[in-house]
């Protein structure tokens, strides 16, 4: 298994010859309607043990964020060092404590899935269409949303660990933008994929990659640009 990216496979699909059709979903903003990192934070901020380590990474964040916001550094570099930042202030705890750390932002989430796009999972698998669940968020948080919405396939941000803690010299590999759709082909690469009659669901813009690969892109609450864009190219619009 590649060490930058953890892959979770369920034997719930079964290839019945020919090429296959994928569903693949976004989770930010659309299958999770609200923007993850903002329940990081928060989760952090108040937690009832691990909140001491918030002070690290506000301070580390804040020159960052300022730079971001004056438009001197860029927005996918702003969010892979946003991640990397917030896991180094849990530098102390065991794996299984992060582990533990992100299930319970994960149950923080019930309330908060897209209707319209967990009916729309529900179909693909009832139709036998691969699906999966492609995102930056980090590996425990999709593992423990993937035991309520179970896909084909996961892919997601890992978190290198050495003897069971956080290894600090190994950089997170961010999955964004071009890099989801290279994780995607990685996965799919001995695979016949009919793209023509598949699906991918996102939110914003920045989706465009993987919304292309597939002959029907769904726009699910999309930001500006996306909405022009599928508006002009009558992709469906949930």
């Amino acid at each position: 298994m590649d060490r930058k990216t953890c892959m979770i496979k369920y034997v719930n699909y079964k290839e019945t010859g020919g090429s296959m059709r994928v569903a693949i979903f976004d989770f930010d903003g659309t299958l999770y309607k609200q923007e993850t990192f903002q329940l990081l934070m928060n989760h952090l901020k108040k937690h009832p043990k691990h909140h001491t380590y918030y002070g690290r990474f506000f301070r580390a964040i804040l020159p960052r964020f300022i730079a971001y916001k004056l438009k001197l550094y860029p927005e996918a570099r702003m969010k892979e060092q946003s991640m990397q930042l917030y896991i180094n202030a849990l530098q102390d705890l065991s794996q299984v404590e992060v582990n533990d750390f992100f299930k319970e932002i994960a149950d923080k989430m019930q309330d908060d899935f897209n209707e319209s796009v967990v009916a729309a999972l529900n179909r693909h698998r009832e139709n036998n269409v691969y699906t999966m669940l492609v995102s930056g968020a980090f590996i425990p948080l999709l593992e423990s949303i993937a035991n309520q919405f179970p896909f084909d396939q996961v892919i997601g941000t890992n978190i290198p660990f050495k003897n069971d803690k956080l290894d600090r010299e190994t950089p997170i590999y961010h999955v964004q933008g071009e890099r989801k759709t290279k994780k995607i082909h990685e996965i799919l690469q001995d695979k016949q994929v009919d793209w023509e009659n598949s699906y991918a669901y996102g939110d914003s813009y920045s989706d465009l990659p993987v919304l292309e690969l597939v002959g029907n892109p769904v726009a699910v609450q999309p930001d500006e640009r996306l909405r022009a864009l599928a508006v002009e190219n009558k992709w469906t619009i949930l």
